[in-house]
Parts: structure tokens; C-alpha cells; sequence
């Protein structure tokens, strides 16, 4: 409605209508419009009127039907000043709830209201099903200065599909995903579904309240890294949807023993090669599995099952999909626009702007809504070095220095420790988790104290030497003892997490057993070996799917994990050790409750290059201590005498070789008695028998 007393006009384009009038509402009046394009522009001058007031347009179709509809034109502005300044400053923590699609009512008629941030664009037009994806139809207002478009849209609601249809300064028109949409599409057909997010019944209260208070260093943290899309597939490789999950894969977590799930692309990304690392919709859970509620519900069965969430998260780059955020407006919006900051060659994809409050706003609020909307406990953010580093897989001449002339990403350190503060203050008890393989100190440190403000930091370090020497036939591994012991040099500077990781069985490298040296039985054997060392040094642990059971062939997103080969003893025996490693992880405080700091740990053989032996300590903080001796031999060591820490009887509560994972069984018959026989400076000792590539596990009773 335009004009003023007497002067009132209302203007409508229609082009499904014949016929318009413009009705009073709550009144009798009416005013016929003229129609004054053939494709549906009407005009009705409203005669009499003497001010504004409420109405609605009477429209007839080709087909003779007759229907009301209010004008979305006739509400007025919705969003408040503060959502605006907050944006514009980087600090609306929940924009989520402003920015995309929201079911509302307003002036008593329900409908939804669109919001995206454009601000270089000439026209933003909200196009979706209910309206024939014509631009011209709906055309959203502008919010000046802020480069916020809004328009409420009476009648809409839960699952239209709808985009943005934007019209840029150079002439071009662009249709888009919606960046806010929390339900969309995938594959080739891209568009954002309307989804209410507050419908959903939670009953994980009991695990929240409690997960409030926990400080996850000092708990035992083991972490089943999954796919969702190629855990276990039905029949016709379909898909299991995330309720049929909350069953089958909850159940096995449950049994094999972990503490947390940590899920690949959950973010909706139409790349399925991408394995979820190239997304566009950042604030939907990708639909190949279900809606919004179907993962709610996922996630609620993992926690009344006791069960920790964890996503990966892919602040670090996006891709150049036409309906994604590149180029959204027509401009470098959400990326830089100098190539050598704002593109990875390597991978093809964008880099963000980290140094623009709207887009840092956009991910640090990406962040809390999977903690506020989901109830996840962790984000792993995937490639963080790449984020660090302003030279990261670039030559000389192909980036440009900071404003002190170094290499460091100022924009995107600021970016990080800021996300992580806010974090940790507004969701106490989840964790944040950097995949970062550089030398970056601090990186699992708070920020006050000069560190990223992460929880924890991936130990890639470790994983490259682990198995590095583990790849060693045994006869050469005498001369590598380095590799096997330099991690106890750097445990305790960071808070980490020991990972074998889906980037350890993908393009080549081989599964974890086909990494092995030796038959197939030693191949096993190492295998058993490697997975209880891990789990006895100190760090929280993280395994990748199949490992658990010896998958033999290297992972691939297109199909399901080779389930059949659990009908074969060594595979059997393996996921049963497992098992038990993570049952002797999470009862034995001494395996967790310090592992950040050397009270926790100490050497009793570290020198033995030429057997290939390790034997060390691990301490709880109220006094408990184990003992754990590692032979990476296929040779069986009788009589090995090792100093202990106290006198008594040292159970053996672990041993690799056990006939139950699929070993020898050559162990030391339940335990050996100590002896008051000084060793490697200690006044008690114990003879033991060391089987072929085993870790053998001991505990004073």
C-alpha cells in the first residue's frame, strides 16, 4: 500500500490471476484492481480510503477459482535494530534464529519469514514452489545498511522448497541455497526445505545436566570414527537412515565399548567424494539420512545410552558449487577475493574472510548451533593448519604476508581462539578438537594463557611414528627404536588425542593390518600390538571404523564396511580385544585421569633397542599404577626381568596374545609374584615371559 489519505494505491504482480480486488479485513469495502501487463501486474487505486488499513487481495484464476491471499508487501520490517548491529559487529551468537527461514506468525497470519545477508546485490527475490521459482514475484526488502534482505511470506510453512534468486551490480542472476537453511536437498537437487526447530521432544536431559560439569581431560575419551553412509549399508547398498543408526550403530558402540561417535559429514554437501569435508548447507544435517529430527534423534539415543556426539567441522574452506556461498552476491563475500588468500589449489575449494565480522559471525554461530540446536558434545575442525598458515601448500610469490611480514593468519587466529572461548562460555562440558599437524604451540591451551583455546589436538605426530616403525619388519625395527619411543618427548604439551584415523586407510596407504610386516598371523599380531599400545599410552584414543576387526581392504565411501569377515577368528579375536581395551581403558584411572602431564607416566626399559622391548608406567592420581612391557619381536622372551614400583602380586590383566584375540596364548599364567631383587633402579622386580608381538598389561594386588 503506497500513497497517502486519498491517494492510496496497492500494487500486486500475479500472474497466476485474471481478476484482483483488494479487500478490507474486518471491513466491507472493496476496490477492483486494474490489470496492466498481460503477465499479471494489476494496480487498484483505492478510492475513499481515508488512511492505511489491514487488507487482503481477492484474486481469480485461469480456471475461474477465486482464493485470498495476504500481501507479503503489507508487513512491515521484522527484524530488530540490535540483530542488526549485533551482526554487523560479529557477535549475534544465535543468528541462526534470525537469518534463513523461519515459520512465524505475524498480524494473526501464520507464514515465513526470509532473511539472507547480500548486501552487494541489486535484487533478492525469495523463489520456492509455491510460487513457480519466479523472481519476479517476491522480491525481498532491503535492510539498509546491514546488506540484510527480508520478506515474511504469509500462508508458507514446514517443507516448502525455496532459494534465493539474486540479481547482481554486473547484470548476472544467481539462484542459491539458502547458507542459514536447516533442512536441504542434496546431490542435484539443491534447494533449502522451511523446518521448525523447536518441535523436537529431547530426553537427554539427565546426560546434559551432567555433561555440564565434566572436564573431559581428565576422563577416559574413546572415540569410534564413522562414516555414516558406509558403516553398514542394506540391501541394495541403500543407505541406513539416522534412526535405523540410532539402533544398529548405537547398539555396537555400546558393546565395543567407546565412550564417544565421532561422525563424518553430517553437514549437507553434494559431493559425496567429499566425504562431507566440501559443504554447503552449514546448518543442515544432510538429508541422504533423514531429516533434522531423524539426527535429533540419533543423537538423543547416544546420550541416554550414554554416549558422547562429536562432528567434524569444516570451518577452514568451501566449495565453488554455483548454488553455494561463493561468489553468493556476485562478489567475494564469504571468501577472500585475492586468489592467494582465498582459494586452496590443492583442493579447489574457497578460503573464508576470516577478517570480516558477517563471515566470522556465520561460523562461530555455525559452531553453537550444533551445541544449542543438536546437543552435541564435540567438534572436530578439520584442517586446521591450513587455516593457521598463510604460506600453507603455496610457494614463493603465491601468498601475501601479514602486516608484520610473516606467515601467520592473524584473521584466522582470531577467528579461532575467539569461536573457541565463546564456545566453551556458553556450552560448558562440550569439547573442540583441532586436526593440526604443524609445531603451532598451545594449540589445546586456553587463550589467556597464549594458546588456540582448543580442548584437544589430533597427536598426528605420534600416528606417523607409530606406524611408521610398526611397517618395519621386526629384524629392522632395532634400528628405528626412536620412532618408537620420541612421543613420550612432546605427550605433555599439548592435550591430545592418539588417532588412527579414516586418512590412515584411504588413497593407497592400505587398511591397519595390511600396514603390517609379516604372514598373515604376525600381521594380526601387530595389529593387536599397536591397538593396546595406543590404549596404554597416554592421550585420549580415536579408531576409524573396520579397524576394530581388521578390515582388509582400504576404506571407500561407496560401500559398506566388510561385516562377513567377523565370521573369521583373527578378525573376531581382534574386535574382542578391542573390547576389552576399552573395558580396561575406562575402569583403570590410571589410563586417563593424568595423561596430560608426566605424574602420569614413567620409563622402566626404554634402552633395549636390540630386543625391541618397552616397558613403562602409567599412574592414577590416588595411586594406582600399572605396568605395561612391549615386545615387537616375533621371538618369545622368557626370564625378562623388569624393575617394578611395588611388592606384591602383579596380575596380568592384559595380554595381546591371548588364545581369546587370536594369539599363542604364551603368557605368565595370571601374574608373576615380585622379588626383592633391585632392578633399573628399582627394589623390586618380576621375571617374565614377553610373547612374539604382544603387549603384555600388569596390575599390584
Amino acid at each position: 500500500m503506497h500513497g497517502g489519505d486519498g491517494a492510496l494505491t496497492v500494487r500486486a504482480f500475479l500472474p497466476d490471476a485474471t481478476k484482483l480486488e483488494v479487500i478490507e479485513l474486518g471491513g466491507a469495502r472493496t476496490w477492483p484492481a486494474e490489470r496492466l501487463t498481460q503477465d499479471g501486474f494489476f494496480e487498484a487505486a483505492l478510492t475513499g480510503a481515508a488512511g492505511r488499513f489491514r487488507y487482503a487481495l481477492r484474486c481469480t484464476g485461469h480456471d475461474g477459482n477465486v482464493w485470498e491471499q495476504r500481501d507479503p508487501f503489507s508487513f512491515g520490517v521484522l527484524l530488530g535494530d540490535l540483530d542488526l548491529h549485533l551482526f554487523a559487529e560479529g557477535s549475534h551468537w544465535e543468528l541462526w534464529k534470525k537469518l534463513g527461514a523461519h515459520v512465524e506468525e505475524h498480524d494473526g497470519v501464520s507464514g515465513t519469514v526470509f532473511r539472507v545477508w547480500a548486501p552487494n546485490a541489486k535484487r533478492v527475490s525469495v523463489v520456492g514452489d509455491w510460487n513457480h521459482w519466479d523472481g519476479r514475484m517476491q522480491p525481498m526488502r532491503k535492510l539498509i545498511p546491514s546488506g540484510v534482505w527480508e520478506l515474511f511470506v504469509p500462508g508458507i510453512g514446514e517443507m516448502a522448497h525455496y532459494k534465493f534468486e539474486i540479481y547482481d551490480t554486473q547484470g548476472f542472476l544467481h539462484v542459491k541455497t539458502d547458507p542459514f537453511a536447516f533442512f536441504g536437498q542434496h546431490g542435484t537437487q539443491t534447494a533449502g526445505l522451511v523446518w521448525k526447530l523447536d518441535k523436537f521432544p529431547w530426553n537427554d536431559s539427565a546426560w546434559m545436566e551432567k555433561r555440564a560439569k565434566r572436564e573431559w581431560h581428565r576422563e577416559a575419551v574413546s572415540i569410534y570414527e564413522v562414516h555414516p553412509g558406509s558403516w553398514r549399508r542394506k540391501d541394495g547398498n541403500a543407505f541406513l537412515t539416522w534412526r535405523e543408526l540410532a539402533v544398529q550403530l548405537v547398539d555396537y558402540v555400546v558393546e565395543t565399548g567407546y565412550t564417544h561417535i565421532e561422525l563424518m559429514g553430517v553437514a549437507e554437501h553434494p559431493f559425496e567424494g567429499s566425504w562431507g569435508y566440501q559443504v554447503v548447507g552449514y546448518f543442515a544435517p544432510t538429508s541422504r539420512y533423514g531429516n533434522p529430527d531423524d539426527f535429533r534423534h540419533f543423537v538423543d539415543t547416544c546420550h541416554q545410552r550414554g554416549i558422547g556426539v562429536i562432528l567434524d567441522w569444516v570451518p577452514g574452506h568451501f566449495p565453488k558449487d554455483a548454488h553455494g556461498l561463493a561468489k553468493f552476491d556476485g562478489t567475494a563475500l564469504y571468501e577472500h577475493a585475492d586468489p592467494r588468500q582465498g582459494e586452496h589449489q590443492d583442493w579447489g575449494t574457497l578460503i573464508f574472510n576470516y577478517g570480516r565480522n558477517e563471515v566470522r559471525n556465520f561460523l562461530i554461530a555455525n559452531a553453537l548451533f550444533w551445541f544449542a540446536e543438536y546437543h552435541v558434545d564435540g567438534l572436530r575442525v578439520d584442517a586446521v593448519a591450513s587455516m593457521l598458515y598463510l604460506d600453507y601448500s603455496r610457494k614463493e610469490g603465491e601468498w601475501v604476508p601479514n602486516a608484520y611480514g610473516g606467515r601467520e593468519n592473524l584473521d584466522a587466529i582470531h577467528f579461532i581462539k575467539q569461536c573457541n572461548e565463546v564456545c566453551y562460555q556458553r556450552h560448558p562440558g562440550v569439547i573442540t578438537i583441532a586436526e593440526e599437524s604443524t609445531a603451532w604451540p598451545g594449540v589445546s591451551r586456553p587463550t589467556f594463557l597464549g594458546g588456540l583455546g582448543y580442548g584437544f589436538k589430533w597427536n598426528m605426530g605420534w600416528m606417523n611414528d607409530t606406524l611408521s616403525y610398526m611397517a618395519l619388519d621386526p629384524i629392522y625395527r632395532r634400528f628405528h627404536h626412536g620412532n618408537a619411543t620420541f612421543s613420550l618427548v612432546y605427550a605433555f604439551h599439548e592435550h591430545f588425542i592418539l588417532v588412527l584415523s579414516h586418512d590412515e586407510v584411504v588413497h593407497g596407504k592400505g587398511s591397519i593390518v595390511n600396514k603390517m610386516p609379516g604372514d598373515d598371523w604376525q600381521k594380526f599380531a601387530n595389529t593387536r600390538l599397536l591397538y593396546a599400545w595406543m590404549f596404554a599410552h597416554p592421550g585420549k584414543k580415536l579408531l576409524f571404523m573396520g579397524g576394530e576387526w581388521g578390515q582388509r581392504a582400504e576404506w571407500s565411501h561407496e560401500r559398506s564396511l566388510d561385516w562377513h569377515l567377523l565370521e573369521h577368528t583373527p578378525h573376531r579375536g581382534l574386535r574382542e580385544l578391542v573390547r576389552h581395551l576399552n573395558y580396561l581403558y575406562k575402569n583403570e584411572p590410571a589410563l586417563f585421569d593424568q595423561d596430560d602431564t608426566w605424574e602420569s607416566f614413567d620409563w622402566i626399559e626404554l634402552h633395549d633397542a636390540d630386543n625391541c622391548v618397552l616397558a613403562f608406567m602409567r599412574r592414577a592420581r590416588h595411586g594406582t599404577t600399572l605396568v605395561f612391557v612391549i615386545n615387537a619381536t616375533p621371538v618369545a622372551r622368557f626370564g625378562y626381568r623388569i624393575g617394578v614400583p611395588a611388592p606384591g602380586w602383579w596380575q596380568e590383566i592384559l595380554n595381546t596374545d591371548s588364545e581369546a584375540y587370536g594369539g599363542g596364548n604364551i603368557g605368565n599364567f595370571g601374574g608373576v609374584h615380585s622379588e626383592p631383587l633391585p632392578w633399573g633402579g628399582r627394589q623390586q622386580s618380576v621375571t617374565l615371559t614377553l610373547p612374539p608381538l604382544a603387549v603384555v598389561g600388569l596390575k599390584v594386588s
